[in-house]
């Protein structure tokens, strides 16, 4: 527990130093392909939240999920990725394998969907190779390109927003 106080300071430095010399970039493409980290220790509306964004005219084979959850047991087995805080190296950097191909895919659109900040998933959020990406308000500013105001609970409310502001972005 003392050392998790300690890997979470370090990381901390390191993305903040690293946030500090970020330059957001306009993005013209339209949204084709849609990333979502979840936080799946206070939201569990996971499917819920998928099919939303199918109804709103994303394709299904085009979304995909990264999931977080605070602990891991050793013999839970899931059917999409997952990862925890045990993951996350010293160094700021991740080792298995789900976490990597998800950073490494250059998605029309990222969806931040946590509005509690954790180490572990501002790290994954800012390495992620998105060019547009979008969250929640209460996380920090420099990490989203868009920003909905509203609880995590809310998620209808969240992809009305979102795709509102979409269609007057010309993004869709």
């Amino acid at each position: 527990m003392f050392l998790n106080y300690f890997k979470d300071f370090s990381t901390k430095k390191i993305v903040n130093k690293s946030l500090s010399n970020v330059k957001l970039v306009a993005s013209t493409s339209t949204i084709k392909t849609v990333g979502i980290i979840l936080d799946e220790s206070y939201f569990y509306e996971r499917e819920a939240l998928v099919n939303e964004l199918i109804q709103n005219g994303i394709a299904e084979a085009d979304i995909s999920i990264l999931v977080y959850r605070d602990k891991i047991k050793k013999n839970e087995v899931f059917d999409y990725p997952v990862f925890c805080h045990n993951d996350l190296s010293w160094n700021a950097t991740f080792e298995k394998h789900e976490v990597i191909s998800f950073v490494k895919e250059p998605f029309d659109l990222l969806l931040n969907y946590y509005d509690v900040e954790k180490v572990s998933l501002v790290l994954v959020s800012h390495l992620s190779k998105a060019s547009f990406k979008v969250g929640f308000s209460s996380v920090d500013k420099r990490l989203n390109h868009f920003m909905i105001t509203t609880a995590a609970e809310n998620y209808k409310v969240f992809i009305d927003e979102l795709f509102k502001y979409l269609k007057i972005l010309n993004k869709i």
